[in-house]
């Protein structure tokens, strides 16, 4: 090769190089790549093919001077010359492909043809192939040339793939966190699971993501949100609840952990009660769905063609499972907690009435003993057939049925000391905050527990005292609308034990502060103010004491103060 031709050859290999660092994809540089190479060697017709990692077929990516449909064209590996330069990884010159079997003619014209391979560590990734019209066309210095341009073209279009694929998981990573931020915002449980589905079909850009919930008890799936493409038809999907016995999902949950199945129209899909009656659907990829360690379902992709999944795609798909099991967990916490503030209300209002009776029935039991004294002074001494003898029984009977029922709603208002217990302090308030894990976590603010160095032991009731715990631990949360911290702080003292419950919010209006233990009175918006009348009330039956410590613009301390246990 003379000086002239080596110089154009640099200029060639310099020209596909600067493909990497253009702003044309892949695509558009496999067809620079190949009209530069039919270019230099003044080919007819030629083409890039590429290695289908799924099909393990040479697919043909761009191609000149062939027929039109010549892009539906796939071979194995072997099969015409291209599919043996690619098995080999081998350049391969045939001067006349009328004399040599391995030839498959594209297009009747083809007298000659050359291949060189496109490796990548060794290994052939696709192959590059051009055509003469003439026997003999070609040399083997051409044919070395042409791997030059194929070991450059390589090298180019690996730099251009990797960046691909570093922006598409850029994508990914992007979209989990928006998807992280966003389930956060869900509490239904329904719209939760669509926002998942359709997230999962999106990252893989599959034709199909199911969520199936599992009852572990009874092998038992059934579909709870499915989300698809505008084709898909949706009646193909089973909504009946079916055995984990011949369920290819159930597979998933086996090996805890994320698996594949890439022909579901195969043996592998035959007999599967889960599998979607579509033949459009090939490949499968699901991921187990654990809730504290336990199975609480599987989530699936579908895809519309032949798919080999890749280390990055199952790991992807992992930590969409661990969002959806997380998600989902916190979805139910926040139903507890909802549903254990709505029991906190109804509590704090029977327990209310209850006070207003015992009130109400101390107050008439005074008069009434008044009324009972007067009564027994007054002359008894009628005749036997004087009327008012008769009424003057009538009323002692009212009197002494008034006196007990006044005796009864007295007797019930009290907290029977048979219904306290001995209990650790320390589980008491962890009980009570694991109910309030959801609920920090949603309002943003952050939990400090400190528990006494040494155990404690008191007799109470523990749901009332949980009430009490609660009522303190909700009203500073409400007094942080934008987040804080909540420090719960147990210590010794004196004889006893003191609880502080210290918050970071705006503090109780000062005026209001001396009066904050009466009934109906709240500092906020859709306050009921029988929480901590209530709360106090429950405190002295237990022999202790509810006070207010401190309050301020940095803050509240409310503070329990209980005997120990004898």
């Amino acid at each position: 090769m003379d000086n002239a031709a080596a110089n154009r050859d640099l200029e060639v290999l310099h020209r596909i190089a600067a493909l990497a660092s253009g702003e044309a994809g892949a695509p558009a540089a496999e067809v620079a790549v190949l009209a530069e190479v039919m270019a230099v060697f003044g080919a007819a017709s030629g083409s890039l093919s590429l290695l289908n990692p799924h099909t393990g077929y040479l697919e043909i990516a761009s191609h000149q001077g062939l027929p039109p449909d010549t892009g539906n064209f796939a071979l194995k590996l072997g099969q015409g010359v291209t599919g043996w330069a690619t098995l080999h990884a081998k350049p391969l010159l045939i001067p006349d492909v009328s004399a040599d079997p391995r030839y498959i003619a594209a297009r009747t014209a083809v007298r000659c043809e050359m291949a060189a391979p496109l490796l990548y560590r060794g290994q052939a990734v696709g192959v590059i192939n051009v055509d003469a019209d003439t026997p003999h066309a070609f040399t083997e210095t051409d044919l070395a040339r042409l791997a030059r341009f194929a070991d450059e073209a390589s090298r180019t279009l690996h730099r251009l793939w990797e960046l691909e694929r570093l922006q598409r998981e850029s994508v990914q990573l992007e979209t989990l966190v928006q998807l992280g931020h966003s389930l956060v915002a869900r509490l239904e449980e329904s719209d939760l699971l669509a926002t998942l589905t359709r997230s999962g079909r999106g990252l893989f850009d599959a034709r199909l993501c199911t969520l199936h919930a599992c009852d572990p008890a009874q092998k038992m799936f059934e579909l709870q949100a499915a989300s698809s493409d505008l084709n898909f038809p949706d009646s193909v999907l089973s909504r009946e609840p079916f055995a984990a016995e011949h369920s290819l999902l159930a597979t998933a949950l086996r090996v805890g952990r994320v698996v594949e199945f890439q022909d579901l129209n195969g043996a592998t899909g035959h007999g599967a009660v889960d599998v979607p009656a579509d033949p459009t659907l090939c490949s499968m990829l699901a991921a187990p769905l654990l809730v504290d360690g336990a199975p609480a379902g599987v989530l699936a992709i579908y895809t519309a063609q032949p798919h080999r999944f890749s280390d990055a795609q199952k790991r992807l798909m992992a930590a969409l499972a661990s969002f959806a099991a997380v998600a989902l967990h916190n979805a139910r916490l926040y139903a507890r907690v909802f549903q254990s503030e709505e029991s906190l209300r109804k509590n704090q209002t029977l327990t209310t009435l209850g006070l207003l009776a015992a009130e109400i029935a101390h107050e008439i039991r005074n008069p009434l003993t008044v009324i009972k004294l007067l009564h027994g002074t007054l002359g008894t001494d009628f005749a036997p057939d004087d009327p008012r003898r008769r009424d003057l029984q009538v009323i002692t009977e009212k009197i002494e049925q008034l006196e007990a029922i006044v005796a009864r709603v007295l007797s019930f208002a009290r907290t029977p000391a048979t219904l306290h217990s001995r209990w650790g302090l320390a589980a008491v308030i962890e009980d009570t905050l694991h109910l309030l894990r959801a609920k920090l976590s949603q309002s943003g603010v952050q939990l400090r527990y400190t528990p006494a160095p040494t155990p404690i032991t008191i007799e109470a009731n523990k749901g009332q005292l949980q009430q009490v715990f609660l009522n303190l631990a909700l009203n500073a949360i409400h007094a942080m609308p934008h987040g804080g911290n909540l420090s719960v702080r147990c210590a010794a003292a004196g004889g006893g034990v003191q609880i502080d419950f210290t918050d970071t919010g705006a503090g109780i209006p000062e005026e209001i502060r001396p009066r904050i233990f009466e009934s109906f009175l709240s500092g906020r918006a859709g306050g009921t103010g029988l929480g901590l009348a209530i709360a106090q009330r429950i405190v002295k039956d237990h022999h202790g004491e509810l006070s207010l410590v401190s309050s301020g613009d940095s803050g509240t301390t409310m503070r329990v103060t209980l005997p120990l246990a004898k």
